[in-house]
């Protein structure tokens, strides 16, 4: 963990911040810090006789960049070349373009000034606009201007030419072109001021497995390069200057860690399976079909929830019928016979597209035109998607999922529109499984307390409990006032589940969850004794969850969840896990607590 020892020396005062988790994992290294890009170029007059020779310039730096991109694209896999699209874009814009001309031509001042000013301007107008998209398209304009100056002057990133053994990038942000430079051999980590969960940027930096965080805000200015650095990429947690007794007790915990995650491994064949016999599907959750490599991996059976709105954010159109076909039909082929749950667009709340003529705007975006409701709102761009879904079924393994359900009248329109892509499958001659199985997921109150009556239109349910816990407890998930009051074991959240899952059974049904709260394993107890028949997690977190479930015995798991149903304290409930978790499995507490 420490290769330097000297790392633990220093004297200066422990500073802590606390950011967004991109990528999981523990280090220690010493700071190598990046400062930020200095827009401030050289001003010069030209001449008439000049201008050519400036346009000239500019236009060679378009071709150079071009070349670039696409040479980067070259060399990354299709989900990661696919977030350059947008600079391409940007290099082949004609206002863009034309105006830097016009500037030059205009102002007679070097390209150099005229490409900054005519940046600034268009990031400006991006930054103003409410669609969350567009507004992250600042950072796409922002790196390849950079990327324009560079081929203008010469000078050329300095990430790809760190050196030094164990080093912890920290800066206020860093481009995608930055970040698919760097060197995995000697970065450790990386810790930044801005940057969301769905940037591009924090999209690139979480594939490269290695810790990092994002949204530190104050980190850089109060970083020096050279200082030892501590961060734990899952709690979004970063310590500059950590103390010789938080590193040694960091070492103790990641040693202990490493001999649990080697253990773990050995289960990734075993059934997920109680002592006692009693056995259910323990699946992943994907957002784009590269992510199957670490689905096969992790020990999971199949997939459980495939996020498809990723797979139109990040490119500038929208993918057609037979992209998708390929996408959906890569993954199913791979999996078979194991099973692949394919969620149908989840857009709106914070998921925006930007090649759409629609509107976003909203005051209140997580209640409002979303997920099912903008589907059967554009039901063209619906039944492309359930075609191509279709499609990919003739492995017989594929099942659709309609996200966000609330009425029985979404569900049923939503059938109807199934039943005509089918008919228009029929016409063309495009086989498919018409048997497909078709899922509900239960995330809001009203469609768990008529569960019994959805029923009649599935053939499964699947609970995501990140969104039925913040709309039963009436919770922004994202306002860190209300924070607190976001509990997975709130009765009514218990009870709702419950309900659920009773009803799935008398009707013959299955029910899993997707949500957040499968995913941790000190839940697990609680969620095999409410009954529930499949849990879907992030790849990584299926080796520790395996680990609790054939840990208990489904009897102890069915007392739990009785305590649980008929206390009044959700602490009370979570502790009683916590102590559960203790007894029969203390291993998994090294590596969640």
């Amino acid at each position: 963990m420490v290769d330097d020892p000297s790392i633990a020396a220093g004297a200066s005062a422990e500073l802590l911040f606390r950011g967004i988790g991109i990528s999981s994992g523990v280090v220690v290294g010493r700071v190598y810090l990046k400062t930020p890009h200095d827009d401030q170029v050289v001003e010069r007059d030209i001449s008439r006789d000049e201008v050519p020779r400036e346009i000239a310039r500019f236009e060679s730096a378009l071709i150079a960049t071009r070349r670039q991109i696409r040479e980067l694209q070259a060399g990354c896999d299709p989900a990661v070349a696919s977030i350059f699209d947008a600079h391409l874009l940007i290099l082949d814009d004609r206002p863009f373009i034309e105006n830097i001309i016009l500037g030059i031509e205009n102002r007679r001042k070097n390209v150099d000034v005229i490409l900054v000013d005519v940046a600034k301007g268009f990031m400006q107008s991006l930054a103003k606009v409410k669609d969350e998209y567009l507004r992250e398209r600042v950072a796409d304009v922002q790196d390849v201007t950079r990327r324009i100056q560079q081929n203008l002057t010469g000078k050329k990133s300095t990430l790809a030419d760190i050196t030094e053994s164990g080093t912890v990038v920290v800066a206020a942000d860093i481009s995608p072109s930055e970040i698919v430079s760097i060197n995995k051999d000697r970065v450790v980590g990386i810790a930044l001021d801005l940057g969301s969960p769905t940037s591009h940027a924090a999209i690139l930096v979480g594939k490269l497995g290695i810790p990092a965080v994002v949204g530190l805000h104050d980190l850089s200015p109060a970083a020096h390069k050279g200082d030892p650095i501590f961060i734990d990429g899952g709690k979004g947690l970063v310590v500059v200057h950590p103390s010789r007794e938080l590193i040694e007790q960091l070492t103790r915990v990641v040693e202990a860690r490493r001999g649990i995650t080697a253990k773990l491994a050995r289960l990734k064949d075993l059934a997920a399976e109680t002592r006692d016999g009693y056995r259910i599907v323990l699946s992943a959750n994907i957002e784009v079909p590269q992510d199957v490599d670490a689905v096969l991996t992790s020990g999971a059976e199949g997939v459980g929830l495939f996020r498809t709105e990723y797979f139109f954010m990040s490119r500038p159109e929208l993918p057609t019928e037979e992209e998708q076909l390929e996408a959906y039909r890569s993954v199913a082929q791979r999996l078979a016979p194991a099973p692949m749950i394919i969620r149908t667009l989840d857009l709106g709340g914070d998921k925006f597209l930007s090649n759409l003529n629609v509107s976003w705007e909203e005051s209140n975006p997580f209640m409002g035109w979303r997920a099912i409701r903008f589907c059967l709102a554009q039901p063209d761009l619906f039944r492309t998607q359930l075609r191509a879904i279709l499609r990919a079924s003739t492995f017989g393994n594929v099942k659709i999922m309609y996200p966000m359900i609330s009425t029985i009248d979404e569900i049923a329109r939503a059938n109807l529109i199934l039943d005509q892509a089918k008919k228009e499958l029929m016409e063309r001659g495009h086989a498919f499984n018409p048997h497909i199985e078709v899922g509900a997921m239960i995330e809001v109150p009203s469609a768990a307390l008529v569960a019994d009556l959805l029923a009649h239109y599935v053939q499964f349910f699947s609970l995501g409990t990140n969104d039925l816990i913040q709309y039963t407890l009436a919770i922004d998930r994202g306002n860190e006032r209300v924070a607190y009051l976001y509990e997975p074991t709130h009765m009514a959240i218990l009870r709702l589940m419950k309900n659920t899952i009773d009803v799935g059974h008398r009707s013959r049904i299955w029910t899993g969850i997707c949500g957040g709260m499968a995913s941790d394993p000190l839940m697990t107890p609680l969620l095999l004794g409410l009954g529930i028949d499949e849990l879907s997690i992030s790849p990584a977190a299926v080796p520790v969850v395996k680990d609790a479930i054939r840990s208990i015995s489904y009897s102890e798991a069915r007392e739990i969840a009785e305590a649980a149903l008929s206390s009044s304290s959700s602490v009370d409930v979570h502790e009683m896990s916590r102590e559960l978790t203790k007894k029969i499995a203390p291993e998994i507490l090294e590596l969640v607590e």
